[in-house]
């Protein structure tokens, strides 16, 4: 069972979101996709786990379409049971469970992650994810066998000094925010 205090932090961060403006949505996108772009080219990743944006959540749609255009090996989750598995991004997208887009399921087993893009409604005083409340992303990375450089990133940073996390929550190596 989840804290009050964790519910009542991302119902807060969730609040914040929805009211970015769409001007200044837009212009954050941008802004924050030129940080990861460069991020992602100054750690030389050549496979990364990226997310298809739902609406608060930072559009990186045109960052797939630049790293897919460099050669860089675009993966994104397809949900399994309580988490999820990692598949190549291709289109058509088809429209899931909770309103998640997702390329159609594949038995290609991926490369290693060099760096995952990870979304987040909130981070706590340890630099953990507070996600949707689903703990999804909490069950891939520990169930991995190796640990990929984690990049949180949000529209708008939205952080507690207080600890607010669970021991299996993953935390950031870095945030890239506006």
């Amino acid at each position: 069972m989840e804290n009050s205090h964790k519910s009542d932090f991302r119902k807060s961060c969730i609040k914040r979101l929805e009211f970015e403006s769409r001007f200044s949505k837009i212009y954050k996108n941008k802004k924050i996709v030129r940080k990861l772009y460069t991020f992602i080219k100054n750690y030389r990743a050549k496979t990364v786990l990226l997310y298809v944006p739902m609406g608060m959540e930072v559009d990186v749609k045109p960052l797939i379409n630049i790293l897919r255009r460099e050669k860089v090996d675009v993966y994104v989750p397809y949900m399994v049971d309580d988490s999820f598995k990692v598949v190549k991004y291709r289109l058509p997208l088809k429209t899931k469970k909770f309103g998640i887009k997702e390329p159609n399921n594949s038995l290609f087993k991926g490369k290693k992650i060099d760096v995952a893009i990870v979304p987040v409604v909130g981070i706590d005083g340890l630099c953990k994810r507070i996600g949707f409340g689903k703990g999804m992303y909490d069950r891939f990375f520990y169930r991995l066998n190796y640990k990929p450089c984690i990049v949180f990133t949000q529209l708008k940073l939205c952080k507690t000094p207080e600890i607010l996390s669970n021991d299996y929550d993953i935390q950031a190596d870095y945030i890239i925010t506006h």
